[in-house]
Parts: structure tokens; C-alpha cells; sequence
């Protein structure tokens, strides 16, 4: 196959299944995935850029795609902002993919909530919230979503990278050709 399809085939995938598995966490359990402090578990799948480049677009389109529920949410703003950490956190992913403490990628694996704290916080701080900006509120805020992040990647993000690790799955599932 050739290398770009197969590129772009494996980005569609990681988008679908990351949209696919928002959906259904939202609609099995309502507020879980847009809430400040959110569990959702479709951001497990950022571990996917630990492994190859395509999950960095396909990761962003899922996360759009995602957040088009935001808007009726009164979160229009989350379909941008909420997108861009994403694209953020998985660029940084993937850079920093051989730095490993004990053969686990921390530092990586940190990025979704040091991206989505930031930027999310400061888009709940400046938009949501009534009242001047303040470093207070933005730290709340952010520390809010970062929270939540945190307990993904660390809880279902790191079962998925070992699964995938231990049982070699990168060189089945991702190997270039």
C-alpha cells in the first residue's frame, strides 16, 4: 500500500474512534467528557502518537469532530481551543517519544494535561467566567482540566501504551512501509 494512503487511512481510523468513543461516553454517561473536570476517555488514545505521526492529525480531527457537541453545549469556543491542545499535546507526544524514565515516556505522557490545562483554562477563565481575568481563576481552571487529563493518560493512557508496548503492536499496527 502506498505509504501516504496508509498514512491517511490510520489518521481517519484514530479520528473516528477518538469521535466514536466520545460520543458514546457522552451519551452513556452525560457531562463526563465536556465537564471542568472531565474523564474523558477518548483522550486515552493520545498515546497513539507515541507510535506514529498519522495520530497527530487524526487525533485533532477526532477531538473537532468531538467538540462539535460543545457547541450546543454553549462551548463553541471548545471546537477550536479544545482542538488546538490537541494538536499541541500530540506534536510535543511525538517529540518527545524516546525520552523515557524505567522505559515509560512520563514526560510525553504529561503533554495532554500540560496543553489542555493551559489552553482550556485559560478559555474557561477569560470566556465563562464572570468577572476580570484573574491568575487565580486561570490556575483553578486549568488545574481543573488538567486534573482530568492527568487521570486519563495516567489510568487509561498508560494501559494502553503497555498493552500495545508488551504485546508489540506498534510494529503490527504502525509499521511504515
Amino acid at each position: 500500500m502506498n505509504k501516504n494512503i496508509r498514512y491517511l487511512v490510520i489518521g481517519a481510523l484514530i479520528a473516528a474512534l477518538y469521535a466514536a468513543l466520545f460520543y458514546a461516553q457522552n451519551l452513556l454517561l452525560p457531562g463526563t467528557a465536556t465537564m471542568a473536570v472531565q474523564f474523558r476517555a477518548a483522550e486515552a488514545l493520545n498515546v497513539l502518537a507515541l507510535f506514529t505521526p498519522a495520530a497527530i492529525p487524526g487525533l485533532t480531527i477526532g477531538c473537532v469532530i468531538a467538540n462539535v457537541a460543545s457547541i450546543g453545549q454553549g462551548l463553541p469556543l471548545d471546537l477550536v481551543f479544545g482542538s488546538l491542545a490537541t494538536l499541541g499535546a500530540t506534536v510535543c507526544m511525538w517529540l518527545l517519544r524516546k525520552v523515557k524514565i524505567k522505559g515509560y515516556p512520563l514526560f510525553a505522557m504529561l503533554m495532554p494535561a500540560v496543553w489542555n490545562g493551559v489552553i482550556i483554562g485559560w478559555e474557561i477563565e477569560q470566556f465563562f467566567i464572570d468577572g476580570p481575568f484573574t491568575g487565580v481563576g486561570f490556575l483553578t481552571q486549568g488545574g481543573l482540566v488538567a486534573l482530568g487529563e492527568l487521570g486519563v493518560m495516567l489510568t487509561l493512557g498508560s494501559l494502553l501504551y503497555w498493552v500495545i508496548v508488551r504485546r508489540n503492536l506498534e510494529k503490527t499496527l504502525f509499521r511504515p512501509e
